[in-house]
């Protein structure tokens, strides 16, 4: 029950610092907004083939997710309160504590982007089961990656530079993943399209999670 309570009590401060202060949310949306108006026009993502346009939309979000998920701890150094969390809170409790803020970000930010870009590309929704799994799992994927390594980074001299270096390829795979789930939620619709997708996201999702909360105490501790 403590290392529950060192969790809330974390998850609780940063959500209180983004309502005060709402930095994160006002420059992610602005982002979100500004991609997703350049991708209509520019690209005239609504004349594009199934493919590339499923994809379109995780490469957004994708970068919408590097400029505010390192946050989570990079703020914490540049705030010198990093050795105070060490104090009062165990790695395990900081690290879910911080993973339950940035999927909780994440999943409204990206519920928010789906909607404009399907508005705006004039998509429907042809597999619910789809669409959630992509939705719920893709939010797990990038913020379980994005604690993991901002809290590696944490420590660096150039931590946003380090931070986007090493998440891109973790990313990679899952994007690509996501693209093809994408597809088949806007496009396909069939169980097949997207079965061995959607477990490979489970596997890729409890990978991740999982060594984040055996491995963040070495990291904790360093």
């Amino acid at each position: 029950m403590n290392w529950m309570q060192q969790s809330w009590a974390v998850l609780k401060k940063d959500i209180q610092i983004e309502f005060r202060t709402r930095f994160a949310i006002n420059m992610v949306l602005a982002f979100v907004v500004a991609s997703l108006l350049l991708i209509l026009f520019t690209l005239r993502a609504q004349n594009l083939d199934p493919t590339p346009k499923s994809g379109l939309i995780w490469i957004v979000i994708l970068f919408a997710a590097l400029s505010v998920l390192g946050r989570s701890f990079i703020s914490e150094t540049d705030k010198s309160t990093y050795d105070l969390l060490r104090i009062y809170s165990s790695g395990t409790s900081v690290f879910i504590g911080k993973l339950t803020y940035n999927v909780v970000f994440s999943l409204f930010i990206n519920a928010i982007t789906f909607l404009l870009y399907a508005f705006l590309l004039n998509l429907h929704i042809v597999s619910f089961l789809a669409f959630f799994s992509m939705l719920i799992l893709g939010t797990l994927g990038l913020s379980s990656v994005s604690t993991m390594t901002a809290a590696i980074v944490s420590q660096a001299d150039r931590k946003g530079a380090v931070f986007s270096v090493l998440s891109i390829p973790l990313f990679f795979p899952l994007i690509l993943l996501l693209g093809r789930v994408t597809r088949a939620a806007f496009i396909d619709g069939s169980l097949e399209a997207f079965g061995n997708d959607i477990l490979a996201l489970f596997g890729f999702v409890g990978v991740t999670v999982t060594a984040g909360i055996l491995l963040f105490d070495f990291i904790w501790e360093d």
